[in-house]
C-alpha cells in the first residue's frame, strides 16, 4: 500500500495540473516579493492571495487560441483575480516561471527517489549481513575463480548504491536553483532583490547567473546521476539474472502462488523482474544524453530542450522511482538456494585452490614460472578428467617435497577466503553511516 501510494505521489509531481500550480506557486512568491518591496500595494496583494487560481480546462481552451501555455495560463489566472493582476507577471519573462518551476518540481521528485534509494540501501544492507560468511563462487568472465561470500556480493552493491545516493543528493543540489532575471538575464526590468526574495520564499537558491534560462548543464548532471543510478540497477539485475540461470541457481525470484512464468512450458519460473528492469535502464540512459543534447543552445536562449524536457522530466524521474521500489521489492523477496551456491563450489573440483597451492610453492622457494606451469599442469588434468585438484596436488612427490600434508590442509581451508570479510564490510558499512 505503500508502495502504492509513493508511486502516486511521483506521478502527480508531474500531473498536467500540478506544473500550471507549481507557476502560480512562482507567480505567487514574485508577486510576495514585489509586495514587500512596496511595489504591489497591499489591497491588491491581499486580492491575488485570496483568489489566484486557474481552471485547468480554461487554459486548455485559451492556449488553442494563442498557442502560447503560459499566456494561456496568465491568461486563465487573470479571470480569476481581476483587476489586481496587473502586477502578475512583473517584469517577468516565461522562462522565469518555468525554470524556477522546474527546479521545484526535480527537487521534490529527487527527494521521493533519495527516499526510495534509502529503503533499497536499507535492504541491500539486511542482505549483506544475513549471508555474511555463506561461502559462495566468485567468477570472473562468467568462470569460476575464487570463493567470495554472498554478504560480500550485496555488500559490494550497497557500496555503490552509496555513492549512487550521494551523487544524487549533490545533483539534486546542484538543480535546486531560481532565476528571476528576465528575458535575457540582466533584470533590465526588475530587482534582483525580487529574484532573492522569491527564491527564499520557495526554497531554492539564486542561479548566480542566467541567460534567459537556467543553463542545462544542472539538467543533464541530474539526468546523468539518473543514468549512472539506472546502470546501477541493471548491474544488479545482470548479477540476479546469471544466478537464477538452471545450471546455476543460486537465487531465484520470488514466484506468488497462481504466477504464470510461460504460456507454452507450465514449467517456467523466469527472471521478469532483473529482465524488465534491465530493459527499462535502457530508457533512463537515453533520457540522459537527451538532457546533454539541451545543453548546447541559441545566444541566450531558444526553445529546442523544451519539448524535450517535457519528456524526459517525468518519463525518468517516474521510471526510477519505480525502478527503485521494483528492485527492491525484487530482493526482500529473493529466494537464496544454499544448498546450490555449496554445489556450485564443489562442481570444480577444487580448481580455485589453485593460487593458493602456487603461492604456497613460492613461499618455500619454488621459482614463480616453475610453480606456475606445475600448478596448471594438474589443473587443466583435473579439469578435463574430473579428478578432485586437492587430490591430485597431494599425490605429486615434487609438491610434497615443499609442502606438508599440514601446510596443504591450510592451504585448501575455504575459510581462508574470507579472512577479511569483516574488514570488507566494516569498512563499507562504518563509512556508509
Amino acid at each position: 500500500m505503500i508502495e502504492r501510494y509513493t508511486r502516486k505521489e511521483m506521478g502527480d509531481i508531474w500531473s498536467m495540473e500540478n506544473r500550471f500550480k507549481s507557476w502560480l506557486e512562482v507567480e505567487l512568491a514574485i508577486c510576495e516579493a514585489w509586495h514587500e518591496l512596496g511595489v504591489i500595494p497591499a489591497e491588491d496583494m491581499q486580492q491575488i492571495r485570496s483568489n489566484a487560481g486557474f481552471d485547468l480546462n480554461r487554459i486548455l481552451e485559451i492556449e488553442e487560441k494563442t498557442r502560447h501555455d503560459v499566456i494561456a495560463f496568465l491568461t486563465a489566472v487573470e479571470e480569476k483575480v481581476g483587476p489586481s493582476a496587473r502586477f502578475i507577471h512583473l517584469g517577468c519573462t516565461s522562462s522565469d516561471i518555468v525554470d524556477t518551476a522546474n527546479a521545484l518540481l526535480l527537487f521534490r521528485a529527487g527527494m521521493l527517489i533519495s527516499g526510495a534509494l534509502n529503503s533499497l540501501l536499507e535492504t541491500l544492507s539486511d542482505l549483506a549481513h544475513r549471508h555474511r560468511g555463506r561461502l559462495v563462487m566468485g567468477r570472473t568472465h562468467g568462470i569460476h575463480a575464487e570463493p567470495t561470500s554472498f554478504g560480500l556480493k550485496m555488500t559490494n552493491f550497497y557500496a555503490e548504491f552509496s555513492r549512487h545516493q550521494a551523487r544524487w543528493r549533490r545533483a539534486v543540489d546542484n538543480i535546486r536553483v531560481g532565476k528571476i532575471s528576465g528575458a535575457v538575464g540582466t533584470y533590465a526590468h526588475l530587482d534582483p532583490e525580487v529574484e532573492r526574495i522569491t527564491c527564499k520564499l520557495l526554497g531554492l537558491k539564486v542561479d548566480p547567473i542566467s541567460s534567459q534560462i537556467v543553463q542545462r548543464d544542472r539538467h543533464a548532471e541530474y539526468f546523468t546521476a539518473l543514468a549512472l543510478l539506472a546502470g546501477g540497477i541493471e548491474r544488479v539485475c545482470v548479477e540476479l539474472r546469471h544466478l537464477q540461470r538452471t545450471e546455476v541457481l543460486e537465487v531465484e525470484e520470488g514466484f506468488t502462488k497462481g504466477q504464470k512464468g510461460s504460456s507454452a512450458m507450465p514449467h517456467k519460473k523466469n527472471p521478469i523482474s532483473a529482465e524488465n528492469l534491465t530493459g527499462l535502464s535502457r530508457l533512463v540512459r537515453t533520457n540522459a544524453l537527451a538532457a546533454m543534447e539541451n545543453m548546447a543552445l541559441w545566444h541566450e536562449r531558444d526553445i529546442s530542450h523544451s519539448s524535450v524536457e517535457r519528456v524526459i522530466m517525468p518519463d525518468s524521474t517516474i521510471l526510477i522511482h519505480y525502478m527503485l521500489f521494483r528492485l527492491n521489492n525484487l530482493l526482500s523477496n529473493l529466494k537464496i538456494n544454499e544448498a546450490n551456491m555449496e554445489r556450485n563450489l564443489n562442481s570444480s573440483m577444487g580448481l580455485y585452490f589453485s593460487q593458493r597451492v602456487l603461492l604456497g610453492l613460492i613461499e618455500k622457494g619454488m621459482q614463480r614460472q616453475e610453480a606456475y606451469e606445475l600448478v596448471q599442469g594438474h589443473a587443466m588434468h583435473c579439469w578435463e578428467n574430473q579428478v578432485f585438484f586437492p587430490d591430485r596436488i597431494r599425490s605429486d612427490s615434487r609438491i610434497c617435497d615443499f609442502l606438508s600434508a599440514d601446510r596443504l590442509d591450510t592451504l585448501f581451508d575455504t575459510q581462508y577466503y574470507l579472512q577479511h570479510e569483516k574488514l570488507i564490510m566494516d569498512r563499507v558499512f562504518e563509512n556508509g553511516k
